[in-house]
């Protein structure tokens, strides 16, 4: 294993001061924060920094627009970091900071780092489930939040106008383990020492979608939090302080399985909480999805294009085999 997960996400953004307040309110813990730049860190210790989409330390890229520019994956040492530095060195301009991160540009023209991550193992506790018949929590009340508090960040999102060339690059050169395919609209991938669905989707740019008009543009940063609870009073929250509504509300994703929940964001793109998202290891069979049958499998606001039925389309990856059961091999 080497990359074990999201180390940084760069914002560049056109208004520092809004964006900052913005994840305030969000839920991210601040560090430390100026008139040119925010520095947010999450329980896991990953990071999230906002400067002017002007600002020189924002790298060169293809991206569209603003949002983030650049996606630091963290590595679990630093054998790891120099092995993947020597291969990207082999075919492209690699730029180095004093503390040992690596800088370059993918194949589809996006900015990347790579930095020793030492991840810190963070501490959950969702409240027990009762249903009917079954009685987990007894004489207990749920927890009462006054608003949410992501603590990892799960996963980064971007249009791209060839997804399956991002993907390549991510397999072929960084590792990454196919979670699953997405017909027409995208591939989820997941790095290789970590235990996410995906770390990463890379979502086609030419879909008929307000929004994506083909260029590399960044879509959306995934924040984990504890569970449906603490996404609908960070939801709230948000709405108290005045930003703008979700469009499609609270869902569940079929892929992944996990819940989400979207919103509109200053940064560009959008902001999400997600909770109870799938965890896979490299036992895991990648799957091929109808696009709208992955795609959901409830959601608050329908959209138009999401009310027709979605045939029942699911299948293994062709190439890949489910693991053998005990005793069969």
């Amino acid at each position: 294993m080497a990359i074990n997960g999201i180390e940084t996400v760069l914002y560049g953004v056109d208004d520092v001061e809004l964006c900052t307040r913005y994840f305030e309110d969000f839920g991210l813990p601040l560090l430390e924060k100026s008139a040119s730049h925010a520095h947010f860190r999450l329980d896991e210790g990953s990071n999230v920094i906002l400067r002017s989409v002007r600002d020189p330390a924002i790298p060169t890229s293809r991206l569209a627009g603003t949002g983030v520019h650049e996606t630091v994956w963290g590595v679990d040492g630093e054998a790891s970091l120099e092995s993947l530095a020597r291969d990207l060195g082999r075919d492209r301009e690699l730029r180095r900071d004093s503390d040992g991160t690596v800088h370059c540009l993918t194949d589809d023209g996006l900015a990347i780092g790579l930095r020793v991550f030492r991840k810190i193992p963070v501490l959950s506790a969702p409240d027990p489930i009762n249903s009917p018949g079954k009685c987990n929590r007894l004489n207990q009340h749920r927890k009462w939040r006054l608003k949410a508090r992501p603590q990892v960040i799960q996963h980064v999102v971007f249009q791209v106008p060839d997804f399956e060339a991002s993907w390549r690059f991510y397999r072929d050169r960084l590792n990454f383990r196919l979670s699953d395919v997405q017909r027409t609209f995208g591939i989820f991938g997941r790095a290789d020492g970590a235990r996410d669905h995906h770390n990463i989707y890379f979502l086609n740019a030419n879909l008929p979608f307000p929004g994506m008009d083909g260029k590399p543009r960044f879509d959306h940063v995934n924040y984990g939090v504890e569970d449906i609870d603490e996404i609908m009073v960070g939801a709230n929250y948000m709405e108290r302080k005045g930003w703008p509504k979700s469009t499609w509300g609270l869902g569940r994703h079929r892929i992944a399985s996990s819940l989400f929940y979207y919103l509109p964001c200053p940064t560009g793109g959008q902001a999400e909480y997600g909770a109870d998202s799938d965890m896979l290891d490299d036992s895991w069979i990648p799957r091929t999805w109808h696009p709208m049958f992955g795609f959901f499998t409830f959601v608050h606001t329908m959209q138009p294009f999401m009310v027709e039925t979605s045939p029942w389309d699911v299948s293994y990856v062709e190439g890949y085999a489910p693991p053998l059961k005990p005793g069969s091999g």
